[in-house]
């Protein structure tokens, strides 16, 4: 049965995923853990194929305009994919790496460092622009392997939590990558990587029972309409200050999150 609270958090998430690609885990699933009382495994579990599913309604937008940088993605998977596959095994396993008593803490200080990585981009920014013209050759034989090691720390995040594949995602492109990403692809990009991470690391938590598939569809009426609406209207909204309002959420539930 369709629950309307969770349709309206699942709409508040979809816009913020579609503006700017980030949200899918550093909000919902704290969402689920402070005003929905889910459990934490739960709370993972669902909203991996949330943001998965959701994701890929956003994708719909930006592939039509190929924004999409491959070979960043490819880069990015070659890191991700196998880590959160070593998750998946575990987590289907029944290991209790499901149980622990600290997850609740582990989402909590995820989205906290997301939050500050949304807040210090633009100092990250210009920081690797100057590494990239000063040191251009030791720059780019650095970041094929660079992108792997974040694509291996995202995945890390992702299958633990379900956070980081959008936000520390992009913070980690936009250093990386600082003149050959615009703002629309490095979205899109990390848009593209984080759907199938959240697939793989989801099919864990799918195998051991742990998804709540009423949830689930309650979250997805919300989002599909509203990620749609917000990707269409993303070159129309400053792009900073929805960055900024944003990190100061994620800082306040992060936060409550811990305590």
């Amino acid at each position: 049965m369709i629950d309307s609270s969770y349709v309206l958090a699942g709409s508040l998430t979809g816009f913020v995923v579609g503006l700017t690609g980030v949200g899918g885990g550093a909000l919902m699933t704290p969402i689920l853990l402070l005003f929905f009382g889910v459990s934490p495994t739960t709370a993972i579990a669902t909203d991996l194929w949330f943001a998965a599913i959701t994701k890929l309604f956003s994708l719909l937008v930006h592939n039509t305009s190929k924004n999409v940088d491959w070979q960043v993605v490819k880069r990015l998977w070659w890191g991700s994919i196998p880590v959160s596959l070593v998750i998946v095994v575990l987590v289907s396993l029944g290991q209790t790496i499901v149980k622990v008593e600290f997850l609740t803490t582990a989402i909590g200080a995820a989205v906290l460092i997301t939050a500050v990585g949304l807040l210090f981009a633009p100092k990250l920014l210009a920081n690797a622009r100057n590494k990239r013209v000063s040191e251009p050759e030791k720059f780019k034989k650095m970041q094929p392997t660079l992108t792997i090691t974040a694509g291996a720390v995202l995945g890390l995040c992702v299958a633990l939590t379900s956070v980081g594949a959008g936000a520390l995602g992009s913070v980690f492109l936009l250093y990386l990558y600082p003149l050959r990403l615009t703002p629309h692809r490095l979205v899109a990009t990390d848009i593209v990587h984080a759907i199938p991470l959240a697939c793989v690391a989801g099919l864990g938590y799918l195998f051991a029972g742990l998804v709540d598939g009423g949830l689930l569809l309650s979250l997805l009426v919300g989002s599909v309409p509203t990620v749609i609406l917000g990707s269409l209207l993303r070159g129309k909204i400053s792009g900073r200050w929805v960055q900024i309002s944003l990190a100061v959420v994620l800082f306040v539930v992060g936060s409550k999150v811990i305590v």
